[in-house]
């Protein structure tokens, strides 16, 4: 990663720390129980590994979906293609939908509401970071890294046109990189 095309937002120290507090709270949350943890591909990956061993006693089930609402642009487009589905069902359980980013809240509400029409007993959000000012849909999450104010984000996951992802921190993107 060309450093000049990035600024720093979260070191690598401040999110292993953040995510260790966030596991310590879902384990709390879920004590004892069962939790099917599903992580939303590409993005979330990273989180959601880090994520998940930090959570102590509870049964974890881990899942993935794969969807779309941004393609190779900066900018939701609104509209939520499943292009992975669950190997697993959620009937009866408890799930717990590990995001990498919320922006508009579009893709997270959508999910939410399939799962629960899929027969989910319950369905919690945890994102790492939140993006509360470009909210569209009716959607807060339960579990919260960071909220950070409206500019674009790469690392830790999150990617642009799939470059940046492997980059341990949360940077932001100077926009020359992807107005051009």
């Amino acid at each position: 990663m060309n450093l000049n095309e990035v600024e720093i937002l979260y070191s690598k120290e401040q999110i292993a720390a953040r995510v260790s507090e966030l596991g310590r709270q879902i384990g709390k949350d879920y004590a004892g129980g069962d939790l099917l943890v599903l992580g939303i591909l590409k993005g979330a990956f990273i989180f959601m590994s880090d994520l998940v061993r930090q959570i102590e006693g509870v049964n974890l089930q881990l899942d993935f979906m794969s969807v779309s609402s941004y393609g190779a642009s900066s900018e939701s487009s609104g509209e939520v293609r499943i292009l992975r589905d669950l190997d697993s069902s959620v009937e009866g359980k408890h799930v717990l939908v590990v995001e990498d980013i919320i922006d508009t809240g579009l893709t997270l509400g959508y999910i939410r509401e399939l799962l629960l029409k899929r027969g989910a007993l319950s369905v919690k959000l945890c994102c790492f970071l939140d993006k509360p000012s470009r909210r569209k849909g009716p959607v807060t999450p339960d579990y919260t890294g960071y909220s950070i104010p409206d500019q674009f984000v790469v690392g830790y996951g999150l990617d642009y046109a799939e470059r940046y992802r492997y980059y341990p921190a949360v940077c932001i993107l100077k926009s020359w990189v992807y107005e051009n």
